[in-house]
């Protein structure tokens, strides 16, 4: 089958690396003779990615939505979609899914976390589905503080310390944070069939910050059971754990990238910037966390 580049689909990331989106013909996701290697899955049991190995390189698949093919040098990737699937929801799960597990493969640091620009400095917020990543990115953006990725932090360290990296200036939604903190006006892309999810696009109202940041402050989010705000340092054991937990790696079992991920990731763990913090889940709420965040994030006396 012969793909047709798509040159919106290209990523040029910090590194000069271009890793090139082709997207083919649709067509029927056919059995595969081996079983996958690894396997992402919902809370509630319910199949999200398959991981298997092919021609050297990788199939991703996402069943019903599409079959990614991942180049064995991890600079293209070559998407089928399945029947009636179309090419915007092909691309959303590119971006958000596929992308951070080529960038890892690559070499890069990549986390499910979101990321703000406070003062001269970033601000990363990390956790699994559903504990407040993105509302707190798009809290800080649309009151002028400019987030640098909602999902797939990209960590690169930079002399004694590491920065973040912008990724695409967009943030996901559901319908309860939109309506609490996104203005009518706000630009948005096409809606993707498989998630209620709104994505939108940074402009006027909702402020991106394009430009890498010196990581100051890393918070681990609770389950939102707590009753008033908490916050904690975390010991580098504690943090090495949780950066592992919420990292994205495209093959689990090549040793030698997973023994370059925990060294990596066991260096940005040693640095006094990371803590546990949670708080009630109430939109009312976001304004009093806001400030806590901006004062401690500010405050360099808790760096030593």
């Amino acid at each position: 089958m012969a793909a047709t580049p798509c040159s919106a689909g290209n990523h040029d990331d910090e590194f000069g690396n271009a890793i090139e989106l082709r997207i083919d013909r649709a067509c029927a996701q056919a059995p595969l003779a081996l079983p996958p290697f690894h396997t992402w899955t919902f809370r509630d049991g319910v199949l999200w990615t398959e991981f298997h190995r092919a021609d050297g390189g990788y199939l991703l698949r996402f069943p019903l939505l599409a079959d990614f093919f991942v180049s064995a040098d991890a600079f293209t990737v070559t998407c089928f979609p399945a029947p009636e699937v179309p090419e915007v929801t092909a691309r959303h799960v590119y971006l958000n899914q596929v992308l951070p597990l080529v960038l890892s493969k690559l070499g890069k640091l990549v986390f499910h976390a979101s990321a703000v620009a406070i003062g001269s400095g970033a601000v990363a917020f990390v956790g699994e589905s559903g504990r407040g990543k993105s509302t707190l990115a798009a809290s800080f953006a649309v009151s002028g503080c400019g987030f640098l990725t909602d999902d797939g932090l990209v960590v690169e360290a930079r002399g004694e310390g590491f920065e973040a990296l912008p990724s695409h200036p967009s943030i996901r939604l559901w319908d309860d944070s939109e309506a609490a903190l996104i203005p009518p006006a706000a630009r948005r892309e096409p809606p993707v069939h498989y998630t209620s999810k709104a994505r939108f696009l940074a402009d006027d109202e909702l402020a991106f910050c394009d430009e890498p940041r010196p990581l100051r402050r890393v918070y681990f989010l609770g389950d939102g059971s707590a009753e008033r705000l908490e916050m904690r340092r975390l010991s580098a054991a504690e943090t090495l754990v949780e950066w592992v937990k919420h990292s994205f790696l495209l093959d689990i079992e090549e040793q030698p990238r997973l023994a370059s991920h925990f060294d990596q990731v066991a260096a940005l763990a040693n640095r006094p910037i990371h803590y546990h913090l949670d708080f009630p889940r109430r939109y009312d709420a976001l304004s009093a966390v806001r400030q806590a965040i901006l004062e401690h994030a500010r405050d360099e006396s808790d760096d030593r």
